[in-house]
């Protein structure tokens, strides 16, 4: 299949390897990949700042862009899930229709279309796992605490499929790190609190490396570790699944 894979603007600039382990991961299981090198972001960071009118021509870029795809594959649930959620103030013109129904986050790519069942990938270490807001109440990815439902975890099903990998059961797993965009940069204070609190966590549990989809999250929790000199390895869930080592 013809897969466009979209690389969040932050992932470009300062994660790169985040965006390699996707490209791998969808090359290993026999997608045909293409990466439009003129695409810049998906407009979340305009519209948390009420500038959501501005980011509608970035909308139609990205749909213009992805417009010959079989499916875009984002190694980011906030990306994908502000594409399906938000870009209704456009025109729903064919492109963006298509971008809207096809976006998938790598992981739920993994599962849900790919449908795969075995990875060839080791990480020998101890892990905890950041179930990211967007990844978790908006797609769905996991099963939040608050609902009396059957919600089957579909970042525990890939992550357990990865060799000598011991999962840490955390205190409050679905509690918020506090990075919410602009949310660390208008509420800092609270920010930072919130962030200390979901490390304290995963310190207590013995925690190695600490993953997640969303790399703006751990991106939020990597500050906060270096600046108390103590906290585990930061890591993007697609180089977990892809044997990416430390």
């Amino acid at each position: 299949m013809k897969v466009g894979l979209f690389v969040p603007c932050y992932i470009d600039q300062f994660f790169p390897e985040v965006g390699i382990a996707t490209l791998q991961l969808l090359e290993k299981h026999n997608c045909e990949v293409i990466f439009p090198d003129q695409q810049t972001c998906c407009g979340q960071p305009m519209a948390n700042t009420g500038m959501e009118q501005e980011g509608k021509k970035i909308y139609n870029d990205l749909a213009g862009l992805f417009a010959g795809c079989e499916y875009i594959v984002a190694p980011s649930p906030s990306c994908v899930h502000h594409i399906r959620a938000h870009y209704d103030i456009v025109e729903q013109t064919k492109e963006i229709k298509n971008l809207r129904k096809q976006t998938f986050d790598i992981v739920e790519f993994l599962v849900d279309i790919l449908k795969i069942d075995h990875l060839e990938a080791s990480f020998p270490h101890r892990v905890g796992l950041h179930q990211s807001c967007h990844g978790l109440r908006g797609m769905h990815l996991g099963k939040p605490s608050e609902l009396m439902s059957d919600i089957p975890s579909k970042w525990d099903k890939v992550l357990k499929m990865v060799d000598g990998i011991d999962l840490a059961m955390l205190n409050r797993a679905d509690e918020c790190c506090g990075f919410g965009g602009t949310f660390a940069v208008a509420e800092e204070a609270v920010s930072v609190k919130m962030g200390k609190d979901r490390l304290a966590d995963h310190n207590s549990n013995n925690v190695e490396v600490l993953t997640s989809g969303d790399m703006s999250c751990l991106m939020h929790l990597q500050g906060i570790a270096k600046r108390q000199k103590s906290g585990p390895k930061i890591v993007h869930i697609a180089n977990i699944l892809n044997g990416d080592q430390l």
